[in-house]
């Protein structure tokens, strides 16, 4: 039994026995390139082989001999092998099989002109299929062919006319699709279709096509009247070269295309309604369609070829048009890009005129071929070959047109962002704010781009108008901490709104990675559970914010990973390009958040215990006021704690005075400090704070401090409160360490290699107490301890903050020497990186 195959252009030559002759015949051409080529030079040998299975069995075992003996055997014509279904299916299930034998039509013009090579071309399809096969390799090849560009060209002699392609477009994708059933034609969707009707019924619109009318007419019978005669396709589609020879290419196409659908959609506009209306049931009788509609199952190789082959014209088409409107005020002819789609547009334009031509044939043939439906599948292989070099076409002109896109985006990016940079001087007036934040978050109207965190409603910019805008920039990694204390703070300030400190508004800004667009559901799911816990302003689309305006908040506001809260004035001034230590230092009370602001705040405070635990625990501050002995202390070292404590208490108790202890932890490796809080815990050490956002709000307070400092120019200046700052958040990084207050009052803020020691040598300091007191007997002795320790000073800054170019000492007052660390504190949710 011999074995069958589906018809298909790119299935694979059948194997196995054959009994059939014709199928015979068709395997040994598909494993005989010889004997292909001696069929192209000697077509009537094709009739004894067809008549012939041993013939077409010794053509398979003996390809070498098969092929001498056919090239010997001039006494048939070639007609049955033309006939013969199954040689066409075997042509079809290899369609690389004769590559090397076959060239462009371009390039064998002068064989194409000759009278019998003409004829030849009309009376046998297959070797139109052959001639069009030609180009398998791509576009380059094609492209190159410098006989056909030069005779394309000949015919392009455009006068300066432009017409507006777009709508035309438009209507002739409408009757694409409807013609075809395919929904993928409309790639501009519903939008498209209502601009479409809109700009139907413009009178501009309405000129413009009253005045294409004449031309797409001739087209139109040009394409008709060559398929009924027969004609060579070729011609075909160079005489509508030089009848549209003063248009654009992208002119010449959509003209074209129109033609070709005015008789495509009236070939199925009968097809469609001759069934239930009588005039259209007439005209589909004289042009046979209730003949063809009754044979749908043999011909549908036929009419999927013709509409993948349109849909692969649609394609190209709209890559064309879409090169034509590239805008030329962002891309020039002598982009490389560009200068390489416009060297290969005018063969893609002849491509797919030619297409056309092929397939107003075919829809003649079908009302012409009495009922010889089974050669379908050989008429659908010229189809699917010219389907196969348009995509290849079609593929390479994309690529082109996505890098003039890239090159567009970043021109357009380079603008956008300088004119942020103009928006931005401080010598810039602006009547409100609106501008800036247009610029910033969203500049059409055709969407409200905030989300009321309140009322959970979409809103425009217009609610932010001439307010104080505080602007909540950060990634998607918001830490829980973090949010919970802003929320904190803002919804506090939100208690009293008629207060001088309420009257500003937040709006958090999500930068996110732009390269992954669209964003992948994980990211799209997490920036809506993070905006879904904000009470205040939000974007709507994290991909609202620009390429240009994520630049300008990097480079310009340093923005990196961790948030940053940057004000602008009612008139979209910036007056604080990072308040967000003003937050955590003080709240609201820094309102307007101004630099001069926090200038004043900073001359109102002093070395005290109530700046360091302000807002955090009111119970440390009720023992502030009872005017207690306070020991904050901190660390991860489980015995060193042990023994802090314990003396601690003993010369509280050998002295007599009132102190309490708080652990306050330390600002990375959480989990030592979760089983620290622990131990404290179960053996009543201490008080301990409980929680951990406090810990994190006293660190991050405490880092804020020294960047508030820093930002304000203060950092190189002896600052005695900066000084403390930086001790304490240098002994956090090396070790143990303990504050000690009386009431307010900070006594001493040292190391741990200092306290304990002090502490356990009360015995030495203790005759100083009755004359001196506690506080300046355990001061005294503590600094002379500490002056022959002298621990090393150490910061660490993550990269993801502004680091500063250089910091003194606070012990010694000497340029600290600059050192790169890794560090890991093993810890999934660590603290160090939220710190600055």
């Amino acid at each position: 039994m011999a074995q069958k195959t589906n018809p298909g252009p790119l299935h694979p030559p059948m194997t196995g026995p054959i009994n059939n002759p014709a199928t015979a015949a068709a395997q040994a051409l598909l494993q005989s390139p010889g004997a292909a080529q001696a069929l192209i030079n000697n077509p009537a040998a094709a009739q004894a082989l067809l008549q012939n299975p041993g013939a077409a069995q010794a053509l398979i075992n003996n390809p070498a001999a098969a092929s001498q003996a056919l090239l010997n055997n001039p006494g048939a014509t070639h007609q049955p092998l033309l006939n013969n279904a199954g040689v066409g299916q075997q042509l079809t299930s290899n369609p690389g099989a004769n590559q090397p034998y076959i060239s462009t039509p371009g390039a064998n013009q002068a064989f194409i002109n000759k009278p019998s090579t003409a004829q030849a071309l009309v009376k046998s399809p297959s070797a139109s299929h052959a001639l069009i096969r030609g180009d398998r390799g791509g576009m380059l090849s094609m492209s190159d062919d410098n006989v056909m560009m030069k005779q394309i060209l000949t015919t392009h002699a455009p006068d300066g006319r432009e017409v507006d392609v777009r709508p035309l477009l438009y209507l002739v994708e409408d009757i694409l699709n409807r013609a075809t059933q395919h929904v993928d034609f409309i790639v501009k969707g519903t939008l498209a279709q209502i601009e479409l009707e809109e700009k139907a019924q413009q009178a501009t619109y309405i000129a413009m096509l009253e005045a294409l009318t004449y031309t797409i007419d001739r087209i139109a019978c040009e394409l008709s009247y060559k398929a009924l005669g027969g004609s060579d396709a070729h011609a075909t589609t160079t005489a509508i070269l030089n009848l549209l020879s003063s248009y654009q290419w992208d002119a010449k196409l959509v003209l074209t295309l129109s033609a070709f659908a005015l008789n495509y959609g009236e070939f199925w506009l009968l097809a469609q309604m001759y069934s239930t209306n009588q005039l259209a049931k007439s005209m589909a009788i004289l042009r046979q369609l209730p003949s063809i509609l009754e044979h749908t199952a043999p011909l549908k190789p036929r009419f999927d070829a013709l509409n993948n082959l349109i849909r692969t014209m649609m394609d190209v088409t709209r890559c064309v048009v879409e090169f034509k409107e590239l805008p030329p005020m962002y891309i020039s002819r002598d982009v490389p890009a560009l200068a390489t789609a416009m060297t290969h547009i005018p063969t893609a334009v002849y491509w797919i005129i030619r297409s056309m031509v092929a397939c107003a044939a075919q829809i003649t043939s079908l009302t012409s071929m009495d009922h010889e439906y089974g050669i379908s599948t050989i008429e659908s292989w010229e189809l699917s070959t010219l389907a196969h070099k348009l995509r290849n076409i079609y593929e390479h002109l994309r690529q082109q047109l996505n890098y003039c896109y890239q090159f567009i985006e970043e021109r357009k990016d380079v603008e956008i962002y300088q004119m942020l940079l103009n928006l931005f001087d401080p010598n810039v007036m602006h009547i409100d704010n609106m501008k800036i934040l247009k610029a910033l978050i969203y500049a059409r109207d055709d969407k409200l781009p905030l989300l009321d965190g309140t009322t959970k409603r979409q809103v425009g910019l217009d609610v932010l108008r001439r307010k104080n805008v505080l602007l909540l920039i950060s990634s998607l990694e918001f830490s829980s901490d973090e949010l919970a204390i802003l929320e904190q703070i803002y919804n506090e300030s939100r208690v009293q709104a008629t207060r001088l400190e309420s009257q500003y508004e937040v709006v958090w800004i999500p930068v996110v990675d732009r390269s992954v667009v669209p964003l992948t559901d994980e990211t799209r799911t997490k920036f809506e559970t993070l905006r879904s816990t904000m009470p205040w302003y939000s974007v709507q689309d994290p991909l609202f914010i620009e390429k240009p305006v994520i630049r300008f908040i990097k480079e310009v506001w340093h923005f990196r990973t961790k948030p940053i809260l940057v004000v602008l004035d009612p008139q979209g001034k910036v007056v604080s390009p990072n308040a967000i230590h003003m937050m955590w230092i003080w709240g609201s009370n820094a309102f307007p958040f101004t630099s001069l602001r926090e200038e004043a705040l900073w001359r109102e405070e002093t070395w005290r215990l109530d700046l360091l635990v302000d807002g955090i625990d009111p119970m440390i501050l009720t023992w502030i006021k009872e005017g207690k002995y306070i020991f904050l202390y901190g660390g991860d070292d489980v015995e060193w704690v042990r023994r802090f404590t314990a003396a601690a208490r003993e010369v509280a108790s050998a002295s007599g005075i009132p102190l309490e202890m708080v652990y306050v932890g330390k600002s990375s490796k959480r989990e030592q400090v979760k089983k620290v809080t622990t131990i404290i815990n179960v053996e009543k050490l201490s008080y301990a704070w409980q929680d951990q956002a406090m810990m994190w709000f006293f660190w991050i307070r405490l880092g804020s401090m020294l960047f508030s400092k820093i930002q304000l120019g203060r950092a190189v200046d002896h600052d005695p409160m900066l000084q403390q700052i930086k001790k304490l958040l240098s002994y956090d990084r090396e070790g143990g360490w303990a504050v000690l207050s009386k009431g307010s009052n900070i006594v001493v803020n040292g190391h741990s290699t200092a306290v304990l020691p002090t502490l356990g040598g009360y015995d030495e300091w203790k005759v100083n107490v009755a004359e001196k007191g506690f506080d300046l007997a355990f001061k005294e002795y503590h600094d002379r301890l500490h002056d022959i320790s002298h621990p090393c000073c150490r910061f660490e800054f993550p990269t993801t903050t502004r680091i500063p170019e250089s910091m003194r000492c606070p012990e010694c007052y000497r340029i600290m020497e600059k050192y790169t660390t890794f560090l890991c504190c093993h810890d999934e949710q660590g603290l160090p990186g939220s710190l600055f």
